[in-house]
């Protein structure tokens, strides 16, 4: 340092260019933004929207006896169309694929609107969950492509907040259309909002892709056995207690362990081949993924507990529920702010965070609940919620960066959409039989509480497999 310049400022840090919010929410980059958040927001509050509904839907057209598969034909069918979500970008490019996966959901929601009585409401779900699990899919498939690697964290987390913010939005948006006694309105809504995105996905999004998805063979064989075993553990939530939960449910595990030694065979399978390679960290990204995803479906089940154990209205009872989203949604937001050197630290202890939040909900868990009761059970939902939004980003970048080649790297990405639509089926169920084999509301609340808690605590080994690669 010379005479002349030591006594100069040292100059400010200068901010990594592309590496924070308004990056992504500015210029042509903030409506690439609103097409992936859009696409899963409107997946997940569409999920959460139609189970408020329903009872409003069954008193003006009637089907009470098949209520349960309007939810199932719209999670098998998203599960399904997710799996294809990597062959139709390979065909078709981003902007094609999103606009069709948006106008087939819009078409879904019209015909559930339009609908005249279960079957054809049935049928208009099943159409919506075949446009929703291409959108859930695409969230994380296209930020690799559409946007340059700083933001790909931020992109994660904004596109998994939209799971949370489903959850918060959904049921009270539900709500209200069903209180006013206009159930089709909210469907027409979701499709006026789907033909809006998909015009603006044609202009902002990658167009055409190479064509090399109509060359990738579909695995007929492990997308059958997947599809299999997403139907028998939804079963397991509809067919009479006592066995024949337990046939659903052990045929269910059946078929998922051999979708797995199938599509380990498969050269070209439903997750990418870096899965089965030994060594390779992706797998452990899905199973943290999975294991997660018992943690979220707690939340189904929590307004019903406030209810029945603390004598919640109905409107508290679902704030109480909206405890996880928030502790969720708000983690995200700083877990993508986090510098390199702790976010491998923050990883290895969210699980904790997430399983003891449920330990603690669980045992504070009592009949006649007081005011005071109710508070501490929001603040372990939160900090569970907490466990799941710290880690969740890092997940969606991680299978992103699994490979240098970005067609695998899309297919990784995708894959976690699948691998998160199947595990919700799959707790979901789980959390049906816990609640099931309690003899009252408070020995319902404690299998299920601490069951999931049993499961999400695998978690905490899975994270440890998981890389966090510096941006």
């Amino acid at each position: 340092m010379t005479a002349e310049t030591k006594d100069l400022p040292v100059p400010a840090p200068v901010p990594r260019p592309g590496d924070r919010w308004r990056d992504l929410f500015s210029g042509r980059l903030l409506a690439v933004s609103v097409v992936l958040a859009g696409g899963v927001a409107l997946y997940a509050m569409n999920l959460f929207l139609a189970a408020a509904l329903m009872p409003s839907i069954v008193q003006d057209i009637g089907g009470e006896a098949y209520y349960a598969w309007a939810a199932t034909g719209f999670l098998l069918a998203a599960v399904i169309a997710s799996m294809l979500v990597s062959r139709l970008l390979a065909a078709w490019g981003a902007a094609r694929t999103y606009a069709v996966a948006f106008l087939v959901f819009g078409i879904g929601a019209v015909l559930s609107a339009l609908a005249p009585a279960m079957g054809l409401l049935i049928a208009g779900r099943v159409i919506q969950g075949l446009g929703g699990g291409l959108l859930a899919g695409l969230g994380y498939a296209v930020i690799r492509t559409a946007l340059p690697e700083p933001l790909w964290t931020r992109a994660s987390g904004l596109v998994s907040a939209m799971w949370g913010v489903g959850t918060l939005v959904g049921p009270s948006l539900g709500g209200a259309f069903a209180e006013l006694g206009a159930w089709p309105w909210a469907f027409g809504a979701l499709a006026a909002a789907a033909v809006v995105l998909a015009v603006v996905s044609l202009r902002v999004l990658p167009g055409a892709g190479d064509g090399a998805g109509r060359r990738m063979p579909l695995p007929v064989a492990a997308l059958v056995l997947l599809t299999l075993a997403a139907a028998a553990f939804s079963l397991s939530s509809v067919v009479p207690s006592g066995a024949p939960v337990g046939v659903a449910l052990g045929a269910g595990g059946v078929l998922l362990i051999l979708f797995l030694l199938v599509d380990a065979r498969s050269a070209a399978g439903v997750l990418p081949r870096l899965t089965y390679q030994r060594g390779n960290p992706l797998r452990w990204v899905y199973l943290t993924v999975a294991f997660l995803c018992a943690g979220v479906m707690t939340e189904n089940f929590i307004p019903l507990f406030g209810q029945e154990l603390a004598g919640l209205s109905p409107l508290s009872a679902g704030f109480l529920g909206a405890a996880l989203s928030i502790g969720w949604v708000g983690a995200q937001l700083v877990s993508v702010s986090l510098p390199d050197r702790i976010v491998a630290p923050v990883l290895r202890v969210a699980p904790f965070l997430l399983t003891g939040g449920l330990v603690v909900f669980g045992l504070f868990l009592r009949d006649g609940a007081s005011p005071g009761t109710v508070a501490l059970w929001a603040l372990a939902l939160v900090v569970a919620g907490t466990g799941i939004g710290l880690v969740f980003p890092h997940l969606g970048v991680a299978a992103m960066r699994s490979s240098a080649d970005p067609a695998v790297g899309a297919q990784a990405a995708a894959a976690l959409s699948t691998t998160q639509l199947i595990a919700n089926t799959i707790a979901s169920a789980i959390a049906g039989t816990l609640v099931s084999l309690g003899t009252g509301p408070l020995a319902s609340a404690q299998w299920m509480v601490f069951g999931m808690a049993a499961i999400t605590a695998l978690a905490i080994g899975a994270v440890q497999g998981v890389r966090h690669r510096p941006r």
